[in-house]
């Protein structure tokens, strides 16, 4: 797909908390939650709204690219957790951003933390396909709320909110292309993270107890970790082969940022050198979706992605499943 990123965003709320403000607050050791997640911070969300954050993601996008709002005619949002059941999220943002009605699609998708990858490929097809012409691509997440302070801090403790998004066009040739995209999803392991109320699983009405304790989110990481460890390495390597890259052409990595320690984890698994991947976690903590846009667009502010550059996404998400695109900038 000859498509090309012309510009970037992302933000963050107001207030930074630190694991050690969080050890004092929760009754812990000091340096315990540092020391088990490797998150030193995160953004947290008081007076900020998911909307709110995506909205100025996508103006400092579409600052970075030169264009008005004016000009997007797709909006795809692509979070985890969605500012409400229904509707979607994307034509709040696209509402909020100005644009009249009529003028553009919006819609979500969500495959939790890949939604951003997903959406990028729904607006790149849509984009080959001739059905718009310019496309901004968004996640948001609040994901400092329904966590399990009390019965698993340490898992708590790997989150922060953020948003970021991108401006997609098409691209001539020579001037970029996704030269793959895969996702492979292992669903024996669809309990391991969760949040099982907010849709129709549970009624709030008949089950109150169940719902109630299905709000909170739930993570078995030795679960997370078994199925990574068997199968993550393989699907590198069939996303490289579709790409036809070796490893060793890919300049920059931008991962999901799960954890500081996974991501280490993860360079070790798949051999591509510490310094190739974009590694913001012990910063922001996990994200959710906005964690692999959010990178991307320290990535490009910091000067790592050239044009030509050939750059890999990578990551995992609840389901389970893997997700990558291969990107020639």
């Amino acid at each position: 797909m000859r498509v090309k990123i012309i510009g970037t965003g992302r933000a963050v709320p107001a207030q930074c908390v630190t694991s050690r403000s969080l050890d004092a607050r929760l009754g812990l050791g000091d340096g315990h939650l540092e020391a088990a997640t490797g998150v030193v911070e995160r953004y947290v969300c008081e007076a900020e709204s998911q909307v709110d954050l995506a909205c100025a993601a996508a103006r400092l996008a579409l600052t970075d690219a030169s264009i008005e709002a004016s000009s997007v005619d797709l909006v795809i949002g692509g979070c985890g957790v969605p500012y409400q059941p229904l509707p979607s999220t994307a034509p709040l943002v696209m509402q909020r951003l100005g644009l009249a009605d009529g003028s553009a699609a919006a819609f979500d998708v969500n495959s939790t933390c890949l939604g951003f990858l997903t959406a990028f490929e729904t607006a790149s097809r849509l984009i080959e396909a001739g059905q718009c012409r310019t496309a901004l691509v968004f996640s948001s997440e609040i994901a400092s709320r329904a966590l399990p302070w009390q019965d698993q801090p340490e898992i708590a403790a790997l989150f922060g909110d953020g948003a970021a998004a991108a401006v997609v066009q098409q691209a001539a040739p020579g001037e970029g292309r996704v030269a793959a995209n895969l996702m492979r999803t292992y669903p024996s392991a669809y309990e391991a993270c969760s949040i099982g109320s907010g849709g129709t699983r549970f009624d709030f009405h008949r089950q109150p107890e169940e719902f109630a304790h299905h709000s909170l989110f739930h993570m078995d990481g030795k679960e997370l970790f078994r199925v990574t460890a068997r199968h993550f390495n393989g699907f590198v390597a069939e996303l490289l082969d579709r790409a036809g890259w070796r490893r060793d052409d890919v300049d920059v990595v931008v991962p999901h940022q799960a954890s500081p320690f996974a991501l280490a984890h993860m360079a070790r698994q798949t051999g591509f050198a510490p310094e190739k991947l974009i590694d913001i976690a012990a910063r922001y903590g996990n994200q959710i979706a906005a964690s692999i846009p959010f990178a991307l667009d320290v990535a490009r502010r910091e000067g790592r992605i050239a044009p030509a550059s050939k750059v890999l996404f990578l990551g995992t998400s609840a389901g389970v499943s893997f997700g990558g695109m291969a990107l020639e900038a």
